[in-house]
């Protein structure tokens, strides 16, 4: 959700608007839209691309859902990143555009629908559509009217390569445990999408690097010299929106979503992200919605417990943030949220 990602990344600036979100993305290009961990659709900073690519080109990814009759073969999988990184070399295509492109340069196989997707089927060659952006050899372009489209990165970062995929791991792991740790291999395994047995591995391989910290009664993991404790609890009240990576990041679930709380905010299956959330004091307590009119953004915010004047005052002035961001009017409405979560 583009929108989503734009007030994450607006909130973390001073004074920024969504058109500020934008115009890194779009004219200065220092922001790319492109699929990161765990297959999902990203912002990242334009400059880390090779870091992330090297690191998502050689993580192996979680056991696929189709069956094995209607997965890409590797040999498949790496003529479709050939063919999409040659349609798309100068280029801004749609995904239909895109797949006439890699059908016509792989063969009919690559077209054949059998990956089902929202009420319909997909080409086989979709599955390896994440894949591609992850080597290195696609990325978002500009919205063509209401549909999306893809590009090179090389118009994004000249001379753009993936890193080393071995040294970019490390480096991605060194940042995860300082964004998110202390953390587990098996939260980084979530976290990446993919194996916990291939994320303990790493953790092993760079065990003189890591320092064990005791978290929620488990062992867990930060960079050796990382572990001083916060000098201050955390404090505020604060709106993030859907797929924040606060939210999606945090590990384990019950310490930010306690109690009931996971219940009403997180998805059935556990999945964070899917609803907007109130953070007080860092953490989960309640859930929220937007509605954008013509000049206006309606704010419903359902806490889970009752704000005392002072937070009321802090939530009035975080719902005035998102307005000025957005450059619409705001209106606060403390009530319930009735609108579902994101699938």
């Amino acid at each position: 959700m583009l929108s989503a990602a734009e007030l994450s990344v607006g909130l973390r600036l001073d004074d920024a608007t969504v058109a500020d979100v934008r115009e890194a993305l779009w004219t200065d290009r220092s922001l790319v839209k492109t699929f990161g961990p765990r297959g999902t659709i990203h912002l990242l900073p334009t400059r880390d691309l090779p870091m992330w690519t090297g690191a998502l080109s050689v993580i192996p990814a979680a056991a696929a859902g189709l069956a094995p009759d209607l997965r890409l073969t590797p040999d498949q999988t790496d003529y479709v990143v050939a063919a999409v990184a040659a349609a798309l070399d100068g280029a801004e295509l749609t995904i239909d555009e895109l797949s006439d492109a890699v059908v016509e340069a792989t063969g009919p196989w690559a077209g054949d629908p059998v990956m089902p997707a929202f009420g319909g089927m997909w080409p086989r060659w979709r599955q390896a559509l994440a894949t591609a952006a992850h080597r290195g050899a696609l990325c978002f372009g500009p919205n063509r009217g209401r549909k999306a489209t893809y590009t090179s990165p090389s118009r994004w970062l000249p001379g753009f390569r993936p890193a080393e995929g071995s040294g970019a791991v490390v480096e991605v792991l060194r940042r995860y445990l300082h964004a998110y740790g202390p953390a587990t291999p098996g939260h980084f395994a979530r976290w990446m999408g993919t194996t916990p047995r291939w994320a303990t591995d790493l953790f092993r391989s760079r065990a003189d690097e890591l320092e064990p910290v005791e978290l929620a009664g488990a062992e867990a993991w930060l960079p050796v010299g990382d572990a001083d404790a916060p000098s201050h609890a955390p404090s505020g009240v604060r709106l993030l929106p859907y797929f924040d990576a606060y939210t999606v990041g945090c590990q384990p679930r019950g310490l930010l979503f306690e109690g009931p709380v996971g219940e009403r905010a997180l998805s059935r299956t556990g999945q964070a992200g899917n609803f907007p959330v109130l953070l007080v004091d860092g953490s989960v307590r309640g859930v929220w919605h937007q509605r954008r009119t013509g000049h206006r953004v309606d704010i419903t915010v359902e806490p889970f417990a009752g704000l005392a004047s002072a937070r009321r005052r802090a939530l009035s002035a975080e719902v005035d943030e998102i307005g000025r961001f957005l450059g619409l009017e705001p209106k606060l409405t403390i009530g319930t949220v009735t609108v579902g979560g994101h699938a």
